[in-house]
């Protein structure tokens, strides 16, 4: 099987003839091709180069492109700041009255120049690595966490919570849906396989259960619906302890999870039982970035243990690897799961 067709089975729920392995590694990756964030974020053909450098040097079967969190949030004009040597990354909300978001239109991204780098890496990928890699297009964050940095993360959590708000609130989500669902869209236009969001800001370590299924779920839903209406399958990402909203999770119709060690790899494999895909979990800041390539493999073969015979997995760190991580545990860790039987 090429690494192509190995992800495509793990995500149709077929077996594939080993464990496939894909990774969220543009930090790491843009490093090892000598670049800073600075000369990544703003050149197609450098984020391509550096992927393919490292899919190739560690014998990854997919890529996940990413640039960072902060694009979509950069497109509806909410400050952002860009270090030369760091993710760019927001810099405070740009919606100072709730109410004012009735009045917003939804930019058109094609023009955005961001966005435009963003899109033209993915179809130099898809081209370039053919039916020999997967690429994932990844489309930044989902609806409820553009929300969070559309107001500013403390008033967004404090509208969420003031009674009479609730419209305007809804408003928000609804704006922030048709901001993701045009970048998703314009995402399957360049024939990737794969789009995913990032959706951090409503799990449980953000906010309650409940609260994830009155505000999150429901748009998170109508971005999987979009997704699938263009024929492409998606991941939804969301960081740690899921446990509480796994249930929930899979009723947006999502094929896959991207869940990072803070949740359970058993409670994990039982809760999705075949219907969806998990992409992680090994520890990406503890043990790929801080600990040894022994430390990595034995963590690598504890997780391949759980999900032994499930043909529904993808072994990543289910979040971003930092620059910091060292080649030896990335090779490590790919080693470990080829060994694996």
């Amino acid at each position: 099987m090429t690494g192509y067709e190995r992800i495509a089975a793990a995500m149709a729920g077929r077996k594939p003839d080993r464990v496939p392995v894909m990774l969220n590694n543009f930090m790491p990756a843009a490093r090892e091709a000598g670049l800073t964030q600075a000369q990544y974020r703003w050149s197609a053909e450098r984020i391509v180069e550096a992927h393919l450098r490292a899919a190739q040097k560690y014998g990854l079967d997919g890529i996940m492109l990413d640039i960072d969190t902060a694009t979509l949030a950069d497109a509806v004009g909410v400050p952002v700041s860009f270090p030369e040597r760091e993710p760019a990354r927001t810099a405070g909300g740009c919606l100072h009255l709730l109410e004012d978001i009735h009045d917003w239109p939804v930019p058109n991204l094609r023009n955005h120049p961001r966005v435009d780098i963003w899109l033209e890496a993915a179809e130099r990928l898809v081209e370039k690595c053919g039916r020999d890699l997967y690429v994932r297009g990844h489309c930044d964050q989902a609806p409820f966490s553009l929300a969070g940095m559309i107001r500013g993360p403390e008033r967004w959590m404090v509208d969420l919570l003031t009674e009479g708000q609730e419209p305007h609130c809804q408003a928000l989500l609804d704006y922030c849906t048709a901001v993701t669902c045009r970048f998703v869209k314009l995402m399957t236009q360049t024939h990737v396989p794969m789009v995913s969001n990032g959706d951090s800001s409503a799990g449980p370590s953000a906010i309650t259960p409940d609260m994830y299924r009155r505000w999150a779920m429901p748009h998170e839903r109508r971005v999987v619906q979009a997704a699938h209406e263009a024929g492409c399958q998606y991941v939804l990402q969301i960081g740690g302890a899921t446990e509480p909203i796994l249930a929930d999770m899979i009723r947006t119709g999502a094929d896959g999870f991207e869940l990072d060690c803070k949740t359970d790899a058993v409670a994990a494999r039982d809760a999705l039982a075949g219907a969806a895909t998990l992409l992680g979990n090994i520890d990406a800041s503890g043990v790929l970035a801080l600990g040894g390539p022994a430390e990595v493999a034995q963590a690598t073969r504890e997780l391949l243990e759980v999900f032994a015979g499930v043909p529904r997995f993808i072994l990543g760190a289910g979040s971003a690897l930092p620059e910091e991580a060292p080649e030896e545990n990335i090779t490590a860790m790919v080693q470990a799961a080829r060994e694996f039987e």
